[in-house]
């Protein structure tokens, strides 16, 4: 375990078994359908390459930068858009696929942001996510993991850019970031 870690929530395996599963319930859901999948940078790149690589279905890949944090550990409260999709989304079904759902604000801005682009369905895929730090009404359709409302790296999730690479998902301790 890395040493700025309090403990781990979840092993390489169980993120792997579960990151399997998504794909295939992703895969029965759109069945017949293509799909344009949207990583949310740079959180969610790990989780995005090993999900698409489970969905067994005709996949196009964009990416989109956003953030309501800046460099904070607590969000602003406003979404600024840092790197906008180039695909053209309208009448096709589009899967955000983020790291984490904390306060729900970016998600729910990108949402309605894909609606009005006239999407045909827009569901959401995060890998972890935190009921307790919600301020919006927003759910995730497709979930990895819930987690407690704790400071949570690894699996692409960072502090300060760090930490991103660990292969497991962990509890950062309150030293490293207090």
């Amino acid at each position: 375990m890395h040493k700025d870690l309090e403990r781990i929530l979840f092993t390489e395996e169980q993120i792997r078994e579960r990151v399997v599963a998504l794909g295939k319930q992703i895969t029965a859901d759109y069945d017949g359908k293509e799909i344009v999948a949207v990583g949310i940078l740079k959180g969610a790149i790990v989780f995005f390459a090993d999900l698409v690589r489970e969905i067994k279905l005709p996949v196009k890949f964009d990416f989109m930068a956003a953030s309501s944090y800046g460099a904070s550990t607590k969000t602003s409260g406003t979404v600024r858009i840092l790197k906008d999709i180039d695909t053209d989304i309208e009448n096709k079904h589009v899967i955000i696929v983020e790291d984490i759902i904390d306060s729900g604000l970016t998600l729910k801005y990108l949402k309605e942001n894909f609606e009005h682009r006239k999407a045909a369905s827009v569901k959401l895929c995060a890998m972890l996510n935190k009921p307790e730090g919600r301020r919006t009404d927003i759910k995730g359709d497709y979930i990895g993991f819930d987690v407690p409302d704790e400071f949570i790296v690894g699996y692409g999730l960072d502090y300060a850019s760090t930490y991103r690479n660990i292969p497991y998902i962990g509890i950062l301790k309150k030293s490293v970031y207090a």
